[in-house]
C-alpha cells in the first residue's frame, strides 16, 4: 500500500469518536440538516446513507455533504462507489454482500478510505487482510434501524474482534444513551447511533452528548493503563 496514503488515513481514522450515518427516512429536519448540526458539533466522520433516491439526487445531495465535510469531518459513502467517484469523497463504507474490497480498492485507489461490514472475529481478520481500512462491527444489540442486520452479538465480542486485528473498530447497532458507555469500554474505536440523533429534535445536542462520553470513557480507559504500567513496572522492580 502507498505509504502516503496509509499514513493519511490512519491520522485520520485514530482521531474519529461519534460517527454519523445518515438516514433520511428517519431523519426529523432532513439529512443535510443532521450533517451541518453533527459536524459543527465536532463529529469527525459522516456516512451518507441514502437507499430511496436517485443517482442524481444522491451525487448532488453527496456534493453538498462534500462541502460541508471539507476539512473538518472525513466523508464517506455508504455502497454507492459510483456515488462516491463522482463527487470525490474521502472513501467508502461497503457490506459483506456488496462489491469485493479489492474490486473497490481498485477503483478508488490507495488514497481512499474503505470501511467494511463484519459480524465477527473472523470476518474482522479477513477485512484487514483484504486492506480495509476500518471495520463497523455489528448489529452490537438488536436494532430495527437496519431490518437484515440479525441478532446483536452483545459488547463482550467487541474486544474479541479489538484484540485480533490493529485496523480501527467502530460499534454500530441498537446502541443508545444507557448502553454506549459498555460499548467504548469494551474497546470499541467509535460507535454510531443512527436512532438517537437523527431522529432527534436538537442533533447538536445529541451528537455532543455521544463525543463527550467517548472522549471521558477514553481517557479513562488511558488513565487505568498507564496506571496498570507503573505498577507493574514498580512490582517488577521489588523481584
Amino acid at each position: 500500500m502507498n505509504q502516503k496514503g496509509f499514513s493519511w488515513k490512519s491520522s485520520l481514522l485514530k482521531e474519529i469518536d461519534f460517527y454519523l450515518v445518515t438516514d433520511s427516512g428517519l431523519s426529523k429536519k432532513g439529512t443535510l440538516s443532521n450533517v451541518k448540526d453533527a459536524v459543527n458539533s465536532g463529529c469527525r466522520i459522516v456516512q451518507y446513507r441514502e437507499k430511496d433516491k436517485s443517482t442524481k439526487e444522491m451525487v448532488e445531495e453527496a456534493s453538498e455533504i462534500k462541502r460541508i465535510c471539507s476539512g473538518r469531518a472525513i466523508f464517506l459513502v455508504n455502497d454507492r462507489i459510483d456515488v462516491a467517484l463522482a463527487v470525490d469523497a474521502d472513501g467508502v463504507h461497503i457490506g459483506q454482500d456488496d462489491m469485493p474490497v479489492e474490486t473497490a480498492r481498485k477503483l478508488l485507489g490507495e488514497d481512499k478510505i474503505i470501511g467494511l461490514s463484519v459480524n465477527d472475529r473472523e470476518e474482522a481478520i479477513l477485512a484487514e487482510k483484504l486492506g480495509a481500512d476500518y471495520v463497523g462491527l455489528g448489529p452490537i444489540f438488536d436494532t430495527a434501524t437496519k431490518k437484515d442486520a440479525g441478532e446483536g452479538i452483545g459488547s463482550l465480542k467487541i474486544r474479541e474482534v479489538k484484540d485480533a486485528i490493529k485496523l480501527p473498530v467502530v460499534a454500530i447497532g441498537g446502541i443508545n444513551k444507557d448502553n454506549c458507555e459498555s460499548v467504548i469500554q469494551n474497546g470499541a474505536d467509535s460507535l454510531v447511533s443512527i436512532s438517537a440523533v437523527v431522529c432527534s429534535d436538537d442533533v447538536k445536542r445529541e451528537t455532543k452528548y455521544f463525543i463527550d462520553m467517548i472522549r471521558r470513557n477514553k481517557k479513562s480507559i488511558r488513565r487505568s493503563k498507564r496506571t496498570y504500567s507503573l505498577l507493574f513496572s514498580t512490582l517488577c522492580l521489588h523481584f
